[in-house]
């Protein structure tokens, strides 16, 4: 009997094991079922380049390599397709698939009912230098509980695919099949999403593959071969190699390297049951040289591959793009000749919008541009863009926290506190996928780094903040049925006040009272008072959410805005007025009673 598959395969009678190694003169398994000697295990050639044998002796939790004899000598090598390993540069370890998932049926959100949570494991909870143990899915686990009540619907896990070392933004990759050992291993990641489906969050994942490694890169020369002092048979070994985080671009354009990723992409949502995958960095690989013009065409194909392969095995999955670009063609469909993702981060939208909020003086910030932020929708569809104010990019290299950015003497000040909940409080409210990054809901400043945890004492110190973004999410996802508009497709800025720094806009799904919203924004230190505003209708519009309320923060004035009614005079283009008035730096959303 012959098991199909690539890796270790356990069975009732053993485990099977397959590796492709084209260039190999002979290939054995080693591990501790035999001894780590190559001549127990033989390994049989096969027509395409792969390498095969049964080992009835070799169980679940045994560690194991690949013995191989070349032209230039014997190397081992861990399995490229190894679900668990010891560390990066240890052994492979043939790992039981059996998990019990219970009656974990869960299915992700419609999308325009997501919002987003981006974490990293190893920050996330309470690490401490004597308490290394702490950067743990385990103990991630137990945070769940805040997420839930936040009221956000997915997390969004940075790269988790075993790296080099113990400390890591995951975004250097030596084993994209095995989970991370120090933080749990695959049972441990397992655990954390049948956790986070019981508290029904769905989880993303973020995986690499426009580089690999690039050390503790076991792939590297994997069975022998290279040219051009290249990679070896998992990589371009010419000019297409180069990447900036090293010569590791995967040959995109090989078959058996386009299998090896796509297999990955569906193994995170078959055997872990993650609810979609947020493709890092995705201009490297159709790009070679990133956001230069030079376009690697096998990569745009592997992507629409994916993309279609998950699409048809997964509906319903999630794939988002890192780009960054704003191209459209990410999220046009493969029919349509596009990449087929369903949606992407988007730049247009962040940095405009960081940019309106981290400015030192009111003159400087651009309300044509925060209006173009709001209302640039990638083909005209909401959920194509992925739309937040901090993430692990826009909070490192060089840059910090929003409240950080506004006050470097203070973060926790009235102003800095003011202009980073302005900036939540337009994610919030403007079309697109919400998303936070972890900690960004009770002011966590400085930067990010991967061996600085979360200061969670900072929850209950600024639990008023948590709050805001509690009620922000809450609207968001009209959970009390009066502000569907902010779940449908629709917006249109229509006030755009230059001198006074004031913006409004309008957001509906179909129209109608307790569904269409109105937004307004003000984007000054200046109280603005006495502002006629455009309503989509005559009547009373409710104050549905004021971000300077007092229960927020012990230093914003609670300053009443107060319900507006709108009366039968033209504005702004539509039939109706209303008088408002707003604190600084701050937001008021409207909305009409159900009839």
């Amino acid at each position: 009997m012959k098991i199909e598959g690539m890796g270790a395969m356990p069975h009732a009678k053993g485990t099977a094991f397959r590796v492709w190694a084209p260039n190999v003169q002979k290939a054995s398994v080693i591990g501790e079922f035999n001894d780590w000697k190559a001549n127990k295990t033989p390994m049989k050639a096969e027509d395409d380049g792969n390498w095969y044998a049964n080992a009835t002796e070799a169980k679940p939790g045994q560690e194991y390599r690949f013995h191989f004899v070349t032209a230039d000598g014997e190397i081992t090598r861990i399995d490229p397709r190894a679900r668990k390993v010891t560390n990066s540069i240890g052994n492979g370890v043939i790992e039981d698939p059996e998990f019990n998932w219970g009656e974990d049926d869960f299915k992700i959100p419609a999308w325009n009912e997501l919002v987003i949570y981006e974490m990293h494991i190893g920050t996330f909870n309470d690490l401490t230098p004597d308490n290394d143990s702490a950067a743990s899915f385990k103990n991630c686990k137990r945070k769940l509980a805040h997420l839930k009540k936040l009221g956000v619907t997915a997390v969004e896990i940075m790269p988790i695919a075993e790296f080099a070392g113990e400390r890591s933004w995951g975004y250097n990759p030596a084993h994209i099949y095995a989970v991370e050992s120090s933080y749990g291993g695959p049972k441990g990641f397992k655990q954390f999403i049948k956790e986070a489906h019981k508290q029904g969050i769905a989880v993303i994942l973020d995986v690499v593959y426009n580089h690999f490694g690039p050390s503790d890169l076991n792939l590297w020369k994997f069975d022998g071969w290279s040219e051009n002092e290249g990679g070896g048979i998992y990589f371009y070994n010419d000019e297409r190699a180069a990447t900036p985080w090293g010569n590791t671009r995967p040959d995109y354009g090989r078959k058996e390297v386009r299998e090896y990723i796509r297999d990955n992409a569906l193994m995170w949502l078959e055997e872990y049951h993650v609810d979609g995958l947020r493709f890092d960095g995705s201009v490297y690989i159709r790009r070679v040289d990133g956001p230069g013009d030079k376009d690697l065409p096998d990569g745009w194909t592997l992507m629409q591959w994916l993309n279609s392969e998950i699409k048809s095995w997964f509906p319903g999955a999630i794939t988002i793009a890192e780009d960054l670009q704003s191209s459209e063609w990410l999220t046009k469909s493969v029919e349509e000749k596009g990449a087929g993702f369903g949606s992407q981060w988007d730049a247009r939208f962040v940095h405009p919008i960081r940019q309106s909020v981290t400015a030192a003086e009111d003159e400087s910030r651009s309300m044509e541009s925060v209006a173009n932020a709001i209302s640039s929708l990638y083909n005209g569809e909401a959920t194509q863009r992925v739309i937040y104010s901090e993430s692990h990019d826009e909070v490192a290299n060089g840059k910090a926290r929003v409240p950080q950015e506004v006050d470097g003497k203070n973060p926790k000040s009235w102003i800095a506190q003011k202009r980073s909940t302005l900036a939540a409080s337009l994610v919030m409210t403007s079309p697109g996928i919400p998303m936070l990054f972890q900690g960004q809901e009770f002011l966590q400043d400085k930067w990010f780094e991967d061996t600085f945890p979360l200061d969670w004492d900072l929850a209950e110190s600024f639990r008023g903040i948590v709050l805001l973004y509690r009620d922000l999410i809450s609207m968001r996802l009209n959970r009390k049925n009066s502000t569907e508009g902010l779940m449908g497709n629709e917006v249109r800025v229509h006030h755009i006040d230059e001198e006074k720094n004031l913006v409004a806009f309008h957001r509906w799904k179909n129209g109608g009272s307790g569904d269409d919203v109105v937004v307004v924004a003000n984007f000054s230190a200046e109280i603005r008072e006495e502002c006629a505003i455009g309503f989509p209708n005559v009547g009373v519009w409710k104050l549905r959410y004021n971000s300077d309320a007092e229960s927020y923060s012990d230093l914003f004035s609670g300053f009443f805005s107060g319900d507006a009614v709108a009366t039968a005079k033209e504005c702004d283009g539509y039939p109706s007025q209303g008088i408002v008035h707003v604190a600084p730096y701050s937001v008021l959303v409207f909305s009409q009673d159900r009839a």
